[in-house]
């Protein structure tokens, strides 16, 4: 007799796929208002904090593929917020960084993120919050994932 398959809200993948999907659409929405998608946020970020950085530094941060990456700088630059910078010992070789209003812009979109992290984490305790960020990080670290990637 074959057993009764498992149903899918018996699945913790489906409970976080929700989760993220609520969270992360909630956040797109916000950063909507500022004409920003979630993955520029995320290179927005990486830039804000790393200073200028290649390319494949960038990839391997946020953990997309270089030809969508390029792409996605592509659009940045056009919007103004960061910019391509020479190598001064290397031709080939670019760095990426943000403008001068790319940097303003930031800290705004952040103010978003803490906004959309509120709205959905405000029913956790302090505690409860920070064991649920150490589970997530743990079975991320399991998985080969270095649990930084907001993208992916």
């Amino acid at each position: 007799m074959q057993k009764e398959p498992s149903a899918l809200p018996d699945h913790l993948g489906y409970w976080l796929r929700k989760l993220s999907n609520a969270v992360s659409g909630s956040f797109a929405q916000r950063l909507a208002i500022h004409d920003v998608s979630v993955p520029q946020w995320v290179v927005l970020r990486v830039l804000f904090d790393g200073g200028s950085l290649p390319l494949k530094e960038i990839v391997a941060r946020v953990e997309v593929d270089q030809g969508s990456l390029s792409r996605m700088v592509d659009r940045l630059i056009a919007r103004g917020w960061v910019r391509r910078d020479a190598d001064g010992t290397d031709r080939r070789a670019v760095a990426i960084s943000l403008t001068r209003e790319g940097r303003c812009l930031v800290p705004k979109l952040a103010a978003e993120a803490d906004a959309n992290d509120k709205a959905f984490f405000s029913g956790l305790r302090r505690t409860e919050r920070e064991k649920f960020l150490r589970t997530i990080q743990a079975l991320l670290s399991q998985h080969q994932s270095d649990g930084r990637s907001p993208i992916a």
